[in-house]
């Protein structure tokens, strides 16, 4: 991408997490043009010896230092993945093409239409359907050896881009790959999600489509800063979502979890309760605050729905009793239950 170019699907961490077959995939493309991937796995301190053995693995600064000394070596940002070389800084320029003053969404199919520039042994599509976005790579040309480590990369180079532009992390909610399962696929959910599938007729990952109105919050000059080293911005996981506030809203309002526990919360975003709990604060908000907001509405559609008793109504808000359901829906609404029943059913079609 610039100055500093590393493949930003690695774990930001000191452990070793980056199975060796990537690094291997590179070394085959030194091995490919004749040339000796040596100088560069010694500078990055990969000892020859963990090419061959199974369930290796090394740090991301370790193939940091490694993808980068390739990628100048070979005059290649692709390492062998394509029938033409990809020019030192040819991702740089992409970054730098797809940025735009409109919303994610823009900012992507730019990404899609410009990347047909750099290649047309693939091609990346954009769709949206029942509220999920799904971004695919379709092959053109039989990627070959190469095919995992190429279209793993070129995903989490989409998708760090995305996180980068818009400053928010994006909770894939489905990633598929149309390879065989790999043996380190232990790694796959730290690169993309839990929901995997592997053997599928393309690589598409899938998310909520309400990232893609949100709006970029860099410009051309966090780009050049960005591009000086990448991996920090890509790599790293990023700690806040933009949308984590409506996602939990939606969770707390779904019939099935109205009453859920903080862990059941953290646990169906694929967080942890603390991570949960500071994110949350990180957007000025609070589970405390969300679930009296869910409890609200859960009242106000049980009461202008129907005749259901007041007790009942207060049992489905998670109330003990009547008398103090009364008393929080006045302080919320500055109307008691009933009046609000009588005002919503004095207005056409608010019963829906």
């Amino acid at each position: 991408m610039s100055a500093r170019q590393p493949l930003p699907f690695l774990a930001a961490s000191g452990r070793a997490v980056t199975p060796v077959a990537f690094v291997n995939a590179a070394v085959r493309a030194y091995r490919e043009r004749g040339m000796d991937p040596g100088a560069a796995l010694d500078r990055a301190h990969i000892p020859p010896s963990e090419l061959k053995r199974r369930g290796a693995r090394v740090t991301a600064a370790q193939f940091e230092i490694f993808a980068e000394t390739a990628m100048r070596e070979l005059d290649d940002e692709a390492l062998g993945w394509f029938s033409r070389r990809l020019p030192w800084g040819a991702y740089g320029m992409l970054c730098r093409a797809s940025l735009t003053r409109g919303p994610l969404e823009l900012a992507l199919k730019r990404w899609r239409r410009h990347h047909r520039i750099l290649t047309e042994d693939v091609a990346f599509a954009l769709s949206v359907e029942n509220g999920l976005a799904t971004l695919s790579i379709e092959e053109a040309c039989d990627l070959g050896p190469y095919r995992e480590f190429c279209l793993v990369t070129l995903m989490r180079y989409v998708i760090g881009f995305a996180c980068w532009s818009i400053d928010s992390r994006i909770a894939l909610a489905r990633a598929e790959f149309p390879f065989p399962q790999p043996e380190h696929v232990s790694v796959y959910p730290t690169i993309f999600c839990k929901d995997l599938a592997f053997g599928a007729p393309c690589a598409k990952i899938v998310f909520d489509a309400r990232y893609l109105a949100l709006p970029l919050k860099r410009d051309e000059a966090d780009l050049d800063h960005m591009l000086q080293r990448a991996l920090p911005l890509t790599v790293l996981p990023y700690r806040r979502d933009r949308l984590l506030v409506d996602r939990v809203r939606k969770l707390l309002r779904d019939a099935k979890t109205p009453f859920a526990t903080a862990e059941d919360i953290a646990d169906a975003l694929a967080l942890s309760t603390r991570t949960l709990h500071r994110q949350l604060a990180r957007e000025d908000a609070s589970l405390r605050g969300l679930k009296e907001e869910a409890r609200l509405e859960i009242a106000r559609r049980a009461l202008a729905r129907g005749r259901a008793p007041i007790k009942r109504v207060a049992q489905a808000a998670g109330f003990r009793n009547e008398k103090s359901f009364s008393r929080a829906f006045r302080a919320w609404t500055g109307l008691t239950p009933s009046a609000f029943r009588m005002q919503t059913a004095a207005v056409p079609g608010v019963r829906g």
